[in-house]
């Protein structure tokens, strides 16, 4: 029962509302230029219920997995209210706003969470150590300097800290440090400094190792842990959209780096399908509660809208390279079979890839591994 409450039905009812609202996009935007929307279904068939209205079906079905929009003539342009037949730009609006969706929802979702309350650790932020050979070493950082601002953004905690370096990768970021002088006395140092893309194994961007000093104002949970400092933060209405739509342009932007800093030769993003997923929702569910399976499904928003723009066969991306494609080719399009061919050998390699992810997902799982290690 507990791996059901846990485990399973967090992840399958995240999953669902995701899926949905991707789909919706779908719906929503054929239905305005008039495809045709042959069944808009809730979960994966076989069909356990449904019910025809102004020709779309709308089913419920017995796979609790997501949901799907089937539109008329996603290949073939033979029906004038196919998807097919449509402007190359009306088709494209169609294939990307599930996606637009998916980019979409974490902004709300990252809002609720600013108007919960919630506890942040607090600072100031010091450094403890400054590497050898690293680009706080070269620019003049030193240890027990306490970190003001970095690049005009006042620096709260380690989280903030870790944050703006981490979205200003392969930058000179400006140091604002408060900084005790040899003989007494204490001032304000500015110290512009590199954020590599690949540091050595063990550093970070800069070569800094920080921590949050205790604050008086602060609910500290254990004595010598200054790490454990905590404060009370909630934002009102109008404040927490703003920050809900920086907090979503912050994990595209950090995204992003990841993925170039794989290219640059650092370490990839950590791989994981439904299992690996499924275990990562009931340790946060178990660790945390259920409020952080609000962040959790922002962040898996914004990946499900990121590999779905992806020019591959079977998704969204892979269509819209074809439309794109036919766009270059001056309105010459590829032959629906052969496009749907294309689209089946992509399913095929994504289907394969999920039994492989799911493998390694499963061992981990045996072993007692987890994501977050």
């Amino acid at each position: 029962m507990d791996i059901l409450l846990n485990y399973i039905l967090p992840f399958v009812g995240m999953l669902m509302v995701l899926i949905i609202i991707h789909e919706l996009g779908h719906y929503f935007t054929a239905k305005m230029f008039g495809i045709k929307v042959l069944e808009a279904g809730i979960g994966y068939p076989p069909r356990a219920w449904g019910f025809t209205w102004r020709d779309t079906i709308y089913s419920i079905n017995w796979l609790p997995l997501g949901g799907f929009v089937r539109l008329l003539g996603e290949e073939d342009p033979d029906d004038p209210q196919s998807l097919a037949a449509q402007a190359a730009w009306k088709r494209i609006i169609v294939l990307a706003s599930g996606s637009a969706m998916n980019f979409a929802l974490p902004v709300l979702l990252f809002a609720i969470l600013f108007m919960l309350p919630r506890q942040a650790p607090v600072g100031p932020v010091v450094i403890d150590v400054v590497e050898e050979n690293s680009p706080a070493e070269a620019a003049g950082l030193l240890a027990g300097d306490e970190i003001v601002t970095i690049d005009g953004k006042e620096i709260k905690n380690t989280v903030d800290a870790s944050r703006v370096i981490r979205l200003n990768l392969g930058d000179t970021l400006d140091f604002e440090v408060q900084r005790d002088f040899f003989g007494g006395g204490s001032g304000i140092v500015e110290v512009p400094v590199e954020a590599r893309w690949t540091p050595p194994d063990g550093q970070g961007p800069t070569g800094i190792r920080i921590h949050n000093l205790v604050a008086g104002s602060a609910v500290c949970q254990g004595e010598g842990r200054p790490d454990q400092c905590y404060e009370t933060e909630k934002y009102g209405f109008f404040e927490s959209f703003p920050k809900g739509w920086t907090a979503t342009w912050d994990t595209l932007t950090l995204a992003r780096n990841q993925v170039i800093m794989m290219f640059k030769g650092g370490s990839g993003p950590d791989l994981a399908g439904p299992v690996g997923i499924a275990q990562a929702t009931g340790e946060v569910v178990e660790e945390s509660g259920w409020t952080p399976i609000l962040e959790l499904a922002a962040l898996l928003s914004i990946n499900l809208g990121i590999i779905n723009m992806l020019p591959l066969p079977m998704l969204d991306g892979g269509r819209t390279a074809f439309v794109l494609l036919e766009v270059a080719r001056r309105g010459k399009r590829i032959a629906p079979e052969k496009e749907a061919l294309v689209h089946l050998i992509g399913l095929a390699l994504i289907l394969t890839m999920a039994v492989v992810v799911t493998y390694f997902d499963v061992a981990r799982l045996i072993s007692g591994g987890s994501l977050f290690e």
